[in-house]
């Protein structure tokens, strides 16, 4: 028997998708952040999907994906909210490491129960991990149906200098 999710919920999930929806929204600033630190543009271009329907059994509320991460928050037919992350792992791509580890520490600083206002470590999930985001990428690209296209703007990383004292 299939159940669609209802739009109701108890207060405490209520609270509790609140905070997931929260932390989720910090790693995707985070995220954004260090990919733009990215000099060769096509690495800063990401895929995005935001869907507004909540009446099917399992809903992607918003997605991420770029050849270096992935990141996802969707529905359960529970109405539990959780987010998936993926990272590349391919060799070709050794020089971003940096980048994908970074982005690894973040989903679990940012979701950690001492990061966030009430325990939300469990909806961090680990059933399924991309680890080829590039070519997630570009078979999302190819087959483009609920995706949109954005480049995120190269910001680079400010370098910290240490100021003489003058006497």
């Amino acid at each position: 028997m299939n159940k669609k999710p209802t739009l109701t919920t108890n207060n405490e999930q209520l609270i509790k998708n609140q905070a997931i929806i929260k932390s989720f929204y910090a790693i995707l600033k985070a995220a954004k952040e260090l990919l733009s630190s990215i000099e060769d543009e096509p690495l800063r271009y990401t895929l995005t999907r935001i869907d507004k329907h909540k009446r099917t059994r399992q809903v992607i509320l918003h997605e991420v994906v770029s050849p270096l991460i992935y990141l996802r928050i969707e529905l359960h037919e529970t109405n539990d909210y959780s987010i998936h992350y993926g990272y590349e792992t391919l060799p070709a791509f050794a020089p971003y490491f940096n980048i994908t580890s970074a982005f690894i520490r973040l989903v679990y600083k940012l979701s950690m129960k001492d990061s966030t206002d009430i325990n939300i470590e469990d909806a961090v999930r680990a059933d399924w991990v991309i680890d080829n985001c590039s070519e997630a990428y570009e078979y999302i690209e190819e087959r483009n149906k609920h995706h949109r296209f954005q480049l995120i703007k190269h910001k680079p990383k400010q370098v910290k200098r240490k100021l003489m004292r003058v006497a």
